[in-house]
């Protein structure tokens, strides 16, 4: 379980609270407006923030200590965070490798992987030659040779149309989706959270609401989330 102890953030006068769990096993959804605190939270818990105050708990481990490059957490962010210089095939191996020294058992898991997001054939390719879409499938697919037990998706497929975003939603619950890892997406489409999350958060006036399942939430939604979907 992932746990908000109290969580207080504080930047050029916004304010984001947090003090909620996740659990494991599950995705949840964070749905709001835009400027709400969505993304900044997400920074909480990769590390690119510090609060104030309270903690951030992973298994009992308290998180906001440790630096970003040491925390269990891998991060999907909007822009795909792709390097330009490096091939398709070179970009995705940096999940197993840092330093890129495959072996021959990892270059089979990179292929895999590449034919199971719709990308085999392109991994010679640079980033710069890739549709935007591409590009958000190859920084999935690092993602997914990750296995990071904190998963952080922020809006991730943006730039993919409503049957390849579908598509990759449920790639994401088919290959991430585990009983000790906590999967939390940030999206501003309510089709994509009916469709992926198992949990909704909804995040207004600067507070992440305690997550709950995501049919009672549609069912019957709160004031918050009614003003969001102008119910």
């Amino acid at each position: 379980m992932l746990t908000c102890d109290a969580i207080r953030l504080e930047r050029d006068g916004f304010a984001l609270s947090a003090d909620v769990s996740f659990q494991a096993g599950a995705l949840t959804a964070l749905v709001g407006p835009s400027g709400a605190g969505k993304s900044s939270f997400l920074g909480l818990v990769a590390g690119f923030d510090i609060p104030e105050s309270g903690d951030i708990i992973w298994n009992g481990q308290p998180l906001v200590p440790i630096p970003p490059n040491q925390r269990p957490v891998a991060t999907l962010f909007q822009d795909n965070n792709l390097f330009p210089h490096l091939t398709v095939e070179q970009n995705i191996g940096l999940g197993l490798s840092p330093r890129l020294k495959l072996t021959p058992a990892q270059r089979v898991q990179v292929q895999e992987v590449l034919d199971q997001v719709g990308l085999s054939g392109l991994q010679d390719r640079k980033p710069g030659t890739l549709s935007g879409g591409q590009q958000s499938r190859v920084a999935l697919a690092r993602v997914l040779l990750m296995n990071r037990p904190i998963v952080l998706l922020d809006e991730p497929f943006a730039a993919l149309g409503p049957g390849l975003r579908a598509e990759m939603l449920d790639l994401v619950r088919t290959r991430l989706i585990a009983p000790d890892r906590v999967i939390l997406l940030v999206t501003h489409d309510p089709q994509d959270a009916r469709r992926a999350a198992d949990y909704i958060a909804v995040v207004a006036e600067g507070t992440i609401g305690a997550p709950q399942p995501t049919a009672e939430v549609f069912a019957s939604p709160s004031e918050a989330l009614r003003a969001y979907l102008g119910q």
